[in-house]
Parts: C-alpha cells; sequence; structure tokens
C-alpha cells in the first residue's frame, strides 16, 4: 500500500506541476493577444491553443485536487448516517469512481490512438493534437489510482507507521 500510494503522490505532483507549466502557457498567450490585438492583429490559434492547454490543466489536476480532497461534496444526507453507512457509501463511491475513470481513459485513450492512426491537426495551426487527448487519459488514469489507493484505506490499508 505504501508503495502504491507513494507511485500515485509522485505521479500527481509531477502532473499538477506540468499542468501549471500550462496554465503559466495559457496565461503568457491570453496576454500576449490581448496585446497584439491593440497593437496589431491577434494571435492566430490562440482559441485552439487555449481549449488544448485547459484540457490538459484540468486533467492534470484531478488528482492532485482528490489528493488534498479538493473536490465538491455535498454531504447533507450522509452526515445523517452512523459511521458504518458512512464508510459504505465511501466504499462503493470510491469502487464506482474508479471504475468509470479507468474505463474513461482507456476510451479515450482508443480515440487518441484514432486519431494518432489517421493524422488528424487542428484546423488552424495545423499541429497534431493526439498527445492532447493522450494527456487527458493520463490524468483521467491519475485520478482513478488516487480514488483507488483512498478505497484500499477505507478497507484498512493505512500507510505503514515508523517507529
Amino acid at each position: 500500500m505504501l508503495l502504491l500510494e507513494k507511485i500515485s503522490q509522485i505521479l500527481n505532483r509531477l502532473l499538477i506541476f506540468i499542468g501549471g507549466i500550462f496554465l503559466v502557457g495559457m496565461i503568457v498567450l491570453t496576454c500576449a493577444n490581448i496585446f497584439f490585438r491593440m497593437v496589431w492583429v491577434p494571435i492566430q490559434g490562440t482559441f485552439e491553443l487555449m481549449g488544448y492547454f485547459g484540457a490538459v490543466v484540468t486533467a492534470f489536476a484531478l488528482g492532485y485536487t482528490q489528493m488534498q480532497k479538493g473536490h465538491i461534496a455535498v454531504d447533507v444526507l450522509l452526515t445523517t448516517f452512523s459511521k458504518k453507512t458512512k464508510k459504505i457509501v465511501q466504499i462503493i463511491n470510491h469502487l464506482i469512481a474508479s471504475i468509470f475513470f479507468v474505463l474513461a481513459a482507456w476510451q479515450i485513450a482508443i480515440k487518441a490512438t484514432t486519431l494518432l492512426e489517421t493524422g488528424e491537426v487542428t484546423e488552424t495551426l495545423r499541429i497534431i493534437y493526439y498527445p492532447f487527448t493522450y494527456a487527458v487519459a493520463l490524468g483521467f488514469l491519475a485520478l482513478a489510482l488516487v480514488l483507488f489507493t483512498d478505497l484500499l484505506k477505507l478497507f484498512g490499508f493505512e500507510k505503514e507507521t515508523t517507529s
């Protein structure tokens, strides 16, 4: 369990760092586009890049946000349950969510492979965009890994403590 959790933490910290780089790129691109719009002409392909960069930022932030318990949770009904019932609901939730995100990552990776094989490119800039699609699949897998480690913790596979 300790190894799986460590792998998950390292992967998600790396992904959030890369996502941060893409976010900075989005900020720079937006500012540059605003400036060039005022003095010259807008930067061609800004809309495309913002969409693809935004997808990477969002996907890469999913797992880290789950690690930090930063996702929105509406637990009005759950607070009325006993501890045992809460745990059962959490187990079911983590199990279903883990399976869902693995399946979603798999299907997105299939779509990315199709894009790779067909050689599709973006309309304006003519750049390949299957890497962005694979990146989204990776982000979903990272989230599934965090959810799975959380599921194992619910079953009592806690982090080993050192004396």
